[in-house]
C-alpha cells in the first residue's frame, strides 16, 4: 500500500497543484450512473413509438441474447495486443447490461455477470498496450454500475477488485500513462476508460477515483485542442469513431455523474466536428478514408449526441440509411451500439433533412475540403487533402482526393492495411521517420494516392502542406492546397487546386515550379474502374455499366499509363479490382509547368 500511495502521489501531484475542477467533497448519484441514471430507462422506452428505435431496441435485446450460447472471452493475445478481447467483452457486457435494464429479465443479468466474472480473473488487462487495459475497464465499469443492484456482493467485490487492480492503479504506472500527454486518440480512449472505472467504484476509492477523474479533465484538453477551428479530427474517418466518440462518453459520464462537462464541450471546434464527420461520407456511402481507415461507411452513436447537443439533426442524414436495418452485421459489430438509444431517443427520423451546406472546409493539422453538388441524387462529390506524413497514423498522402460520380466511387484510396498483418512480418510500422519501413509498404507512400510523384521520390514527412484559398460559391467551388513543403528538395513549388465546376466536373490543376534540376512528375489515380484510352488526352472510366472521363487539358504531349497495384512485397495487402492510372511528364530545371485535368461523367 505505500508503494502504490507514493505511485499516486508521484503521477497526480502536477494535477494536485492546479485547481481541481471536481470538488473533493462532491457527491455522487447511486448506481447506476454512469450515462443512464435510474429511472431513465422511461425515457428510452417513451420513444420505442418511433419504429426505427423499437427496430433498433429490439436487435439489441436479440444480439444480447445470443450470447447466450458463447463462452466467455479469453486471455488470449494476437501479437501485443489483448485489444480485439476487451472490445468484445464491452460489447457483451454493453449489451447485456442496456438488455437487462430495459427487461429485468435475469438471463441477461447471468450471462453478464460470467462475463465480468470471466475477464476480472485474468492476471492483466495488458497494460503494455494500454488501449487493451482502457477498454476492459470500461466494459467492467459499465457492468459493476448498471448491473449493480443485480449482482451478488461476493461478485461486486470481485469486479471492483478487478477495477482497481488491473485498471486504475495500472494507470498510475509511469511506464504505462504515457498516453496522458498525446494528442491522438490514445488519450481520449484511455481517459475515458479510466474515468469510467473510477466514476464505477467511486465509493471504495474515493481519493483515488477524484483525482483519476479530475487527472482526466485535464489531460483529455490536449487532444481535443487538435479539433480547432473548424472540427476536423485529424486521424481520419475510423479513428474519429474511436477517439472522439470515447471523448463523448466521457462527456456524457461527467454530466450525468457531476451536472456538469466542465468546460469540455465548448472546446474549440469541438462541437463543429459532427457536421465534420457527415461531409466525409461521399454520394457513394463510401468515407473519404484517408490514413488509417477502412472505405465502409459506419453508424456512429456518438453522432446522435452530436445532433442533439447543437440541434441539428440534419447531422444524421447520411446515417440515417443505416438505420433501415439495425439488425445488420455491421451495426451489432459496433460495441458502443446501444449508447445510440440514450443520445437519439429524443430524435425523430421524420425530423432528419439533408444539410443547407454541400461544401465543408476544415483547416487545423490536416486541413480537407469536402464539396458535393447535392444530398440527395448521385452527386458528384470530391474530398480533398492537404497535412502533413508526420501526422498520427498519417500516409504520404499530402494533395490526394476520392471522387464519386452516379452513385460510385472513382477515384479512391486503399487506406489502412492491418496492422498485425505487418507487424507479424517485422515491419517497424510506426516508425514515421523519412527512411523507414512504413514508407515502403505499398498503401502508405505517394505512389499509391491520387496525388504527384517527384523522380520517384517520396513525400518529405516533415512538410506540411496547408490549405490556402477556397470557395464554396455553388457554380466553382474550389479549395488550393500548396504541397512546396512535402516536395522540399524536389520541387521549388507545388500548388494543386481542385474545383467542382457548376456541379457537373471536377478540375484537378497543378500549378509547379521545378527545381535545380529535371523532374519527372507523375500523376497518379487509384480507382476500382476498367480503364481504356480513348485518344492522347482522353482515358475512359468503365464501372457497372457507367462511365467516367479524365481529359488532359495541360501538357500539351503526355501518354497515359496504367501501373499494377498487385503487391510488390510479401508484406503488402492484396488490392484485387483496382488500377492505378495516370501519366508522366517531364519537366525542364526551373521550368513552370501546369497540369490541368478534368474529370466528368460521359455523355449518355
Amino acid at each position: 500500500m505505500k508503494k502504490i500511495g507514493c505511485i499516486v502521489i508521484g503521477c497526480l501531484v502536477g494535477i494536485c497543484l492546479q485547481a481541481q475542477p471536481v470538488a473533493a467533497d462532491v457527491t455522487l448519484p447511486s448506481h447506476p450512473r454512469i450515462l443512464l441514471l435510474a429511472g431513465e430507462e422511461k425515457m428510452i422506452s417513451a420513444s420505442l413509438q418511433d419504429p426505427t428505435w423499437k427496430a433498433m431496441h429490439h436487435a439489441l435485446l436479440q444480439e444480447a441474447a445470443s450470447f447466450e450460447s458463447k463462452p466467455p472471452v479469453e486471455q488470449i493475445k494476437i501479437g501485443k495486443r489483448l485489444l480485439d478481447k476487451s472490445r468484445e467483452c464491452l460489447r457483451r457486457v454493453f449489451f447485456l447490461s442496456y438488455a437487462w435494464r430495459m427487461t429485468h429479465e435475469a438471463r441477461y443479468l447471468a450471462r453478464a455477470e460470467k462475463e465480468l466474472l470471466a475477464v476480472s480473473a485474468f492476471t492483466d488487462w495488458n497494460p503494455s498496450h494500454f488501449l487493451d487495459v482502457a477498454e476492459m475497464t470500461m466494459a467492467a465499469a459499465i457492468g459493476y454500475d448498471w448491473l449493480y443492484d443485480g449482482l451478488s456482493a461476493a461478485s461486486r467485490k470481485t469486479i471492483k477488485d478487478a477495477i482497481l487492480e488491473k485498471g486504475l492503479k495500472a494507470s498510475l504506472e509511469p511506464k504505462n500513462n504515457g498516453w496522458l500527454r498525446v494528442s491522438n486518440n490514445w488519450n481520449q480512449v484511455c481517459n475515458a476508460g479510466m474515468s469510467y472505472g473510477a466514476l464505477a467504484i467511486y465509493e471504495e476509492e474515493p481519493v483515488m477515483s477524484h483525482e483519476i477523474i479530475n487527472r482526466a479533465i485535464s489531460s483529455v484538453e490536449i487532444p481535443m485542442k487538435e479539433y480547432a477551428p473548424d472540427g476536423a479530427y485529424p486521424e481520419g474517418y475510423n479513428y474519429w469513431g474511436y477517439g472522439t466518440s470515447f471523448n463523448v462518453l466521457l462527456i456524457g459520464a461527467l454530466e450525468k455523474a457531476f451536472g456538469s462537462d466542465f468546460g469540455l464541450a465548448a472546446k474549440p471546434g469541438f462541437l463543429k466536428t459532427g457536421a465534420f464527420l457527415e461531409h466525409m461520407v461521399g454520394a457513394s456511402h463510401k468515407p473519404f478514408n484517408f490514413f488509417d481507415s477502412g472505405g465502409s461507411e459506419e453508424l456512429h452513436p456518438a453522432l446522435f449526441w452530436f445532433a442533439e447537443r447543437t440541434s441539428d439533426p440534419s447531422l444524421l442524414w447520411m446515417e440515417k440509411p443505416l438505420l433501415n436495418n439495425p439488425a445488420s452485421k455491421r451495426n451489432l459489430s459496433d460495441r458502443l451500439l446501444p449508447a445510440i438509444m440514450i443520445w437519439g431517443k429524443k430524435i425523430s427520423m421524420a425530423g432528419i433533412h439533408p444539410p443547407k451546406a454541400l461544401f465543408w472546409k476544415g483547416n487545423g493539422r490536416n486541413p480537407l475540403v469536402m464539396m458535393r453538388s447535392s444530398w440527395t441524387d448521385t452527386a458528384l462529390y470530391v474530398g480533398f487533402k492537404g497535412g502533413s506524413p508526420s501526422s498520427s497514423h498519417a500516409h504520404m498522402d499530402a494533395g490526394s482526393f476520392v471522387l464519386d460520380a452516379d452513385g460510385l466511387r472513382w477515384a479512391m484510396d486503399f487506406g489502412m492495411q492491418d496492422y498485425e498483418n505487418l507487424e507479424s512480418k517485422g515491419i517497424d510500422l510506426w516508425n514515421m521517420r523519412q527512411q523507414s519501413q512504413r514508407w515502403k509498404v505499398f498503401r502508405y507512400n505517394n505512389y499509391a494516392h491520387n496525388t504527384l510523384t517527384v523522380n520517384d521520390s517520396l513525400q518529405r514527412v516533415e512538410g506540411m502542406a496547408e490549405l490556402t484559398d477556397y470557395s464554396d460559391a455553388a457554380s466553382d467551388m474550389n479549395a488550393v492546397v500548396d504541397m512546396s513543403a512535402v516536395y522540399r528538395g524536389q520541387l521549388a513549388k507545388s500548388i494543386r487546386k481542385i474545383s467542382l465546376l457548376n456541379k457537373s466536373s471536377v478540375q484537378v490543376l497543378d500549378r509547379i515550379q521545378v527545381a535545380d534540376r529535371r523532374a519527372v512528375i507523375r500523376w497518379t489515380m487509384a480507382t476500382p474502374a476498367t480503364p481504356k484510352i480513348i485518344d492522347a488526352h482522353t482515358l475512359e472510366l468503365s464501372r457497372d455499366g457507367k462511365k467516367l472521363l479524365l481529359s488532359v487539358k495541360q501538357p500539351a504531349a503526355i501518354e497515359w499509363k496504367t501501373w499494377s497495384t498487385s503487391p510488390a512485397n510479401a508484406y503488402d495487402a492484396a488490392n484485387p479490382g483496382t488500377t492505378l492510372v495516370g501519366f508522366e511528364t517531364s519537366q525542364a530545371a526551373g521550368a513552370n509547368a501546369v497540369i490541368e485535368v478534368l474529370l466528368r461523367k460521359a455523355d449518355k
